[in-house]
C-alpha cells in the first residue's frame, strides 16, 4: 500500500526497480573481470581446492574459508534510498 499521491504498487515498482540495478551492477563488475584459470590451492592458505569449486566458480583463488573471511570483512554496496527522510518533508 503507498501513500500520498502514489499508485498502489509503487513499492512493489521501486523494489523491481532496485533489484534490476544491483543485477546491472553485478553483471557489468562481471565483464569487466578478467577470465584467469582457477587455481589449484588457495593463494593465501594454501590448501587444494577442491574441483567442483573451481568448476562451479571459474577463476577461483581462494579457498572456502579465506573466501568466507574476505566476503565478512568488505562493506556491502548499498542501493539507493528512494524514499524522503522526515526531515525533508519538514522542510
Amino acid at each position: 500500500m503507498a501513500g500520498g499521491w502514489a499508485r498502489d504498487d509503487a513499492v512493489n515498482d521501486q523494489i523491481e526497480v532496485s533489484t534490476a540495478e544491483a543485477i546491472a551492477r553485478a553483471r557489468a563488475a562481471a565483464a569487466r573481470s578478467p577470465q584467469i584459470d582457477s587455481a589449484t590451492h588457495c593463494a593465501e592458505c594454501d590448501e587444494p581446492i577442491p574441483e567442483a569449486r573451481r568448476i562451479a566458480q571459474p577463476g577461483v583463488q581462494l579457498c572456502v574459508a579465506c573466501q568466507s573471511g574476505h566476503d565478512r570483512s568488505r562493506r556491502p554496496v548499498g542501493g539507493m534510498n528512494r524514499r524522503a527522510s522526515k526531515d525533508a518533508l519538514l522542510k
